[in-house]
């Protein structure tokens, strides 16, 4: 099979991110499943919601042109999962998201999940995502470091500053910790890449997931049931499919004003 990973960094800005992400993936793939990365350029100086708007609709987009070239799943790489519902209302491939994926895997392996972000403007965000996935009582809270984004894509190749990044996220982690939280998950595809290179993490026994595998195995899963059951997204309410006319009009309208 093969599957579009979208990253919500080119390999202009992060290209040290990129060459660890494409490895990573090789790692965990299927020998038979194909992962190809795509990227959009990103604002990566201030984390906000209305750059989150701006990259869902280039994931969108990019959603029905993966479909169109033959792409079996589509992953959004990005645990803010911008543009999630949207993407899975104009294709009929799956369409996996890091942030849902995370989430509901993380729910068989404890009671109460918490999860710590780059950045304190993040925050919002996710009650949002988890009020809409329904996981309030199982997602009960969030915690911050204060990075924009483009400054953790730096820790990448320096052992120093993912000692520093690790211990950031400890401070944050060990409250949720104390609070009941059983699962820990950085908030973002940056961090839980860089974490990938500590070997069984955990803070003060509570594990620290790594939800790149998870999406990628999920969107291998979904392709086998598509393909063994015809098993797809239901129709009949947030993932109705919008009619062709209105995708085309969609991808032709212009970006700007």
């Amino acid at each position: 099979m093969k599957i579009w990973y979208q990253s919500y960094v080119d390999y202009e800005n992060g290209a040290t991110y990129w060459d660890e992400l494409r490895a990573h993936l090789d790692r965990i793939r299927r020998p038979d499943t194909t992962i190809e990365v795509h990227g959009i350029t990103p604002h990566d100086s201030y984390a906000h919601p209305i750059v989150e708007f701006r990259c869902a609709r280039e994931v969108i987009a990019n959603a029905v042109r993966a479909e169109r070239e033959g792409y079996d799943a589509f992953i959004i790489g990005h645990f803010q999962d911008a543009g999630l519902y949207e993407a899975r209302s104009v294709v009929d491939i799956p369409v996996i998201a890091l942030g849902e994926a995370s989430m509901l895997w993380s729910c068989q392996l404890g009671q109460q999940i918490g999860i710590v972000t780059i950045n304190r403007r993040f925050i919002p965000w996710f009650h949002h995502q988890i009020g809409k996935y329904g996981l309030r009582e199982r997602v009960t809270g969030v915690h911050a470091m204060q990075f924009e984004p483009g400054q953790i894509l730096g820790a990448f190749g320096s052992d120093d500053r993912l000692a520093e990044v690790e211990g950031l996220f400890a401070e944050q982690a060990a409250p949720l910790v104390e609070s009941g939280v059983d699962v820990l998950l950085p908030g973002g595809g940056i961090p839980m890449l860089l974490f990938a290179q500590l070997t069984g993490h955990r803070v003060a026994d509570a594990p620290v997931i790594n939800g790149i595998p998870i999406a990628v195995k999920m969107a291998e899963m979904a392709v086998d049931l598509r393909r063994a059951t015809g098993l797809g997204v239901s129709r009949t309410a947030d993932f109705t499919k919008a009619p062709p006319e209105i995708i085309e009009e969609f991808l032709t309208h212009p970006k700007g004003l």
